[in-house]
């Protein structure tokens, strides 16, 4: 600990005046590319975004360079095979992950969205691209933060076995959701803004992170599902090739009715239902299927195609307003269901009460 040097008052007013011209560098910085970049909203909280990253890491860098020639900045902390970690190494090292971190930040959130709007990529295109990106900086950055603090990789390789016990014994399940993560990426059988059916549950995938995939339902609950469940489980896509979707709407109608006149009704809600609503389709047709014959009714279904899966319920809903409304204007009765209760006639002698009365 001999070592260790303590700050003395002029390094104590050297930082309080290093951190007042970060304060007045920045706000000076910060105005310049608001009125430079105003017109160009993404270049401007790009440059926003670095200036705050040098901002609060300047502090770090002035450290390395004030106390360059100072023995505890060099103090040895853990000995790995021939590097003596230091504080200095550290320091080097979490610039770059930091530095690495906000420049994956930056381009996908800034940089890349007017190449992804420009090509028309879809949602959950642009969310794999981004994480591969997001994954291959930091793996360069972990790798260069590797090299530059002296570490080899081939010093690694103790705790690679160490980790692969680990795996083999209790992170199984860790493991393998990280792996089911980078199939859904690639392979893509689901992706980000697919509408998805999960035991009766309907909902649209949010996010496909590392081990878990979030899926918020219409109801606008969050369900978080392991990765491994989508390529274990059955699991519909609504949205896999085709993200047209057939509604079935079911009906019926009173014995006697006049089945033409039923399925021309249905045909005419369809077709007034395209008029009022670009997601309602006319090719494939709407299709009338009648169903069968019910106990108390006869049963028809309407076929009718949307584009837009998200939307089934409300649009289902305006269907039922309107079939009901137009089997108002036509007299086409909707049954409810009936029973009748037939009471037979006892016969002389057949029953008696206790005391044999009939």
């Amino acid at each position: 600990m001999d070592s260790w040097r303590s700050w003395s008052w002029e390094d104590i007013l050297a930082v309080v005046l290093l951190l007042t011209a970060v304060i007045l560098l920045r706000w000076v910085l910060t105005g310049l590319v608001k009125r430079l970049f105003s017109s160009r909203p993404r270049a401007k909280k790009a440059f926003l975004s670095l200036i705050n990253w040098f901002s609060y890491n300047g502090i770090l860098v002035f450290i390395i360079f004030y106390f360059a020639d100072s023995k505890w900045l060099f103090y040895e902390l853990v000995p790995v095979e021939s590097v003596d970690v230091t504080l200095f190494l550290i320091i080097v090292a979490l610039l770059i992950l930091t530095f690495a971190f906000r420049i994956s930040r930056i381009l996908n959130r800034y940089i890349f969205p007017f190449f992804y709007d420009r090509h028309q990529l879809d949602k959950g295109t642009r969310f794999t691209m981004e994480r591969i990106i997001h994954y291959v900086i930091m793996i360069v950055a972990f790798y260069v933060s590797l090299t530059t603090v002296g570490i080899d990789l081939s010093a690694l390789a103790v705790f690679a076995g160490v980790l692969g016990v680990g795996i083999g014994f209790g992170m199984q399940n860790i493991a393998s959701n990280f792996i089911s993560g980078l199939i859904l990426l690639f392979e893509r059988p689901i992706k980000v803004g697919d509408r998805v059916l999960i035991d009766d549950v309907v909902g649209d995938v949010q996010r496909i992170s590392m081990r878990a995939t979030i899926v918020r339902t219409i109801e606008n609950e969050h369900i978080i599902i392991p990765n491994s469940y989508f390529l274990e489980e059955k699991v519909v896509n609504r949205s896999f090739t085709d993200p047209r979707l057939r509604l079935t709407i079911p009906v019926g109608v009173a014995y006697g009715s006049d089945v033409e006149k039923v399925k021309a009704a249905l045909l005419q809600v369809a077709a007034e239902a395209h008029e009022a609503n670009a997601y309602v389709l006319h090719d494939p047709n709407p299709f009338v299927n009648f169903k069968g014959f019910g106990d108390s009714s006869l049963d028809f279904e309407l076929f009718i195609w949307i584009s837009k899966p998200e939307d089934f319920i409300p649009i289902k809903s305006e269907l039922n307003f309107s079939i009901y409304a137009a089997f108002s204007r036509e007299n086409i009765e909707i049954p409810f269901p009936q029973r009748d209760l037939h009471i037979k006639s006892n016969p002389a002698g057949v029953w008696n009460d206790k005391e044999g009365q009939p």
